[in-house]
């Protein structure tokens, strides 16, 4: 629909970035500020990850041995989210370094990043910049929106955007069904082998904030006002995905599911005492990290969270709320947020100076570890831990 348009202006921002390194370069960084490309040194990852198959809504992939057999080693995931690149170009580049370094140091087989990532001014020139990095590195790597990317549900910015992604060699999106809400409902599955899914990932566009037309259609009062939340039809999506995966890789089939927006049951976990601090319920086993400020969810339950139990899917990760950053089990579904990236972000440290005791910054990436019978581990990386 936006093919041509899309086309144009990806052509014309490509050009724009080949113009700005010579004088960037020139300069030595002066100006063309924005051009994080050449400011952000990388490491070369080289993958042992194979794509098998690869429709209008799913990709199968699997870690493949040198002989091109099957890997049995543990597939690694590298997850961050909310990078915030905006307009701070100094906090820009460190973000972006930490990432680079970060995968370099872990190696991971895929990276999934769960959105408010690009948010400048200049979104189109970074998503190609960002996707042009990520090339560079030689991983594969996918992507969630979060609310602030795109001001529209759906639209030729969002989609621009999203393109300017999927285009990449190493990007795995997928624009997903054009008749649910959003960009980016999709499935990545892995694989043991040819016959065996070690785990199914579900990924879905959790919106923006709650708004019409979506709120008289699926019975939202009408005083309710916040964050958004996953949409029916995306629901039945998901679960009817599940069924045909089950169908036809067995019933023991374990699915996570990744999106930016954390869903009301998080807001379960913990309660707040008398001195501020966040306390978790009896009923709440905590495997890491810590609840700093109270959940973003949406104030309307659309029932994903039982569709999950419904389905046998394992684990949730999101992002959105940058000071959390726990894995808690609840109901028997791990609920966790992934490690936020971003230096532009909110309340990541003590003091509003960078030279702020670097024990207490936040930031970081987080890893699953899926072994080839689908159990998995998973853990937190902070910033300190590469800065000893």
């Amino acid at each position: 629909m936006y093919g041509f348009k899309c086309f144009v202006l990806q052509n014309l921002m490509k050009a724009i970035i080949a113009f700005e390194k010579p004088i960037y370069n020139l300069t030595k960084g002066k100006l063309c500020k924005n051009r994080f490309l050449s400011a952000v040194k990388t490491q070369s990852v080289v993958t042992s990850v194979k794509i098998l198959k690869s429709t209008e809504n799913s990709t199968c992939i699997a870690k493949i041995n040198p002989d091109g057999s099957f890997s049995d080693d543990d597939f690694r995931i590298l997850c961050t989210t909310d990078l915030h690149i905006d307009e701070d170009y100094e906090l820009n580049n460190r973000t972006l370094q930490h990432l680079a370094d970060r995968i370099a140091d872990l190696k991971p087989d895929l990276v999934v990043l769960t959105g408010d990532c690009i948010l400048s001014k200049y979104q189109q020139l970074d998503a190609i910049q960002f996707a042009k990095m990520m090339e560079r590195i030689g991983v594969y790597w996918t992507y969630v929106f979060g609310n602030h990317e795109a001001r529209e549900e759906k639209g030729s910015f969002k989609y621009q955007l999203y393109k300017s992604f999927i285009d990449s060699p190493y990007c795995l999106c997928k624009f997903g069904d054009d008749s649910l809400y959003g960009y980016g409902n999709f499935t990545i599955n892995i694989m043991s082998d040819e016959n065996t899914i070690r785990k199914a990932l579900v990924f879905l566009d959790s919106g923006r904030y709650v708004r019409e037309p979506y709120c008289t259609r699926d019975g939202v009062p009408a005083d309710m006002s916040g964050a958004d939340y996953v949409k029916p039809g995306q629901i039945k999506w998901y679960e009817e995905e599940i069924i045909t995966l089950k169908k036809q890789y067995g019933d023991d089939l374990k699915s996570m599911i990744f999106l930016h927006i954390p869903v009301p049951e998080y807001s379960a976990l913990f309660t707040q005492n008398e001195d501020g601090k966040f306390i978790p319920n009896e009923n709440v086993d905590v495997l890491y990290g810590e609840m700093r400020e109270p959940i973003g969810c949406s104030p309307f339950n659309s029932g994903l969270f039982a569709a999950m139990k419904r389905s046998g899917t394992e684990a949730m990760f999101c992002g959105h709320d940058h000071c959390n950053d726990f894995c808690a089990k609840y109901d028997g579904i791990y609920l966790a947020y992934n490690q936020t990236g971003g230096y532009n972000c909110y309340r990541l440290y003590d003091s509003k100076v960078m030279n702020a005791d670097a024990s207490t910054w936040h930031y970081g990436v987080n890893t699953i570890d899926i072994a080839k019978d689908g159990a998995f581990k998973m853990k937190n990386y902070k910033h300190t831990e590469f800065n000893k």
